[in-house]
């Protein structure tokens, strides 16, 4: 696989890491087919807003299609790839991450899933072949049900009387989701960099109500828990990663825990990693369920649009604490 172009090394930010890796074994592990599932994603979602599931009923061809696309992709010439960018905000990028200067050991392919703007859009370097889109539509429809499956689940096991109450919002015609590819190419020169890592791609929450990650076998997702100790993911190409979005914390008044999770890069592998990030309408009005609202229970956040809270992190860094402009307490301070 083709690596990205050489800039000097000292761009890209650098941690101090313990090595090798020690891989934290309490991811928690969700079997969608058990009846228990529902209590179990709850509390997965309280503790660490982060989980794994099986049987998740996602069809292996979907995936393994998708991932030889991708791999296709990501291996033409470097001035191929950017016939698809630069990303408006969709199309391909190569190491910067949105518009306010956060870079990254990363290049990407950021789609809609609204399939005739991509058609349209990536025409310029797909031509009449257009498998990797086709493949896409497949795995997204798909990841998308299972992740309409996790959110009723959800639903029902806070005994929200509504079960569709999370889900409706990604099965809405207007539902501003969006479906990325990300390519962390191998990086040589941390060989020679002894306790420190590069970062592919840096920490940050995800602003929508429900993110599903799926990667090649290659290691470089940590998560970080609730005392600031960052651990890392131990990767499973048969499973997905689901992250609990911003919009979804704030929907469950802070109960949900939006995960802050970040990819190191990798000395000798690649790392091929999609992710479908499951968001509202633009209109939709974002704010804490009545319904989970105890009698004497304060909202801690405003209420917003989606399209408010988009374009407030479209305008923040990655690191930055994007809900932090929502919270009551901060509101009143303004």
């Amino acid at each position: 696989m083709v690596v990205l172009s050489k800039p000097a090394i000292e761009q890209f930010s650098v941690i101090k890491t313990c090595k090798p890796a020690t891989f934290f074994g309490g991811i928690p592990l969700i079997d969608l087919s058990k009846p228990d599932s529902r209590n179990l994603l709850v509390k997965a979602c309280e503790e660490f807003g982060f989980f794994k599931v099986i049987n998740h009923g996602v069809p292996t061809e979907f995936i393994s299609r998708l991932e030889s696309e991708a791999v296709k992709f990501f291996s033409m010439p470097l001035p191929e790839k950017e016939k698809a960018g630069p990303p408006d905000p969709f199309g391909y990028g190569n190491k910067s991450i949105g518009p306010n200067g956060d870079v990254g050991w990363v290049e990407y392919l950021l789609l809609t899933t609204n399939p005739e703007f991509n058609f349209r859009r990536l025409s310029s370097i797909f031509g009449q072949n257009r498998e990797m889109i086709r493949c896409a539509l497949d795995y997204v429809s798909a990841v998308k049900k299972m992740a309409c499956e996790i959110l009723e689940l959800m639903a029902e096991g806070l005994k929200i009387q509504q079960r569709n109450v999370f889900s409706k919002l990604l099965m809405d015609e207007q539902s501003d989701s969006v479906f990325r590819l990300n390519h962390y190419p191998p990086c040589p020169e941390l060989q020679d960099m002894n306790d420190r890592n590069l970062i592919g791609f840096g920490e940050h929450t995800d602003p929508q109500i429900i993110s599903v990650l799926r990667s090649n076998n290659t290691a470089g997702l940590q998560i970080s828990l609730r005392d600031g100790n960052w651990i890392s993911v131990p990767p499973d190409q048969n499973s997905f990663f689901i992250n609990v979005g911003d919009s979804l914390q704030v929907m469950t008044n802070g109960r949900f825990k939006s995960v802050r999770h970040r990819v190191l890069a990798n000395g000798t592998k690649s790392r091929v990693s999609m992710i479908y990030f499951g968001g509202p309408p633009l209109s939709e009005k974002i704010a804490p369920l009545p319904s989970l609202m105890g009698g004497k229970e304060d909202s801690l956040y405003k209420e917003f649009t989606w399209f408010e809270y988009k374009k407030s992190a479209y305008k923040s860094r990655l690191a930055d604490n994007r809900l932090g402009l929502f919270e009551k307490i901060a509101a009143s301070l303004t």
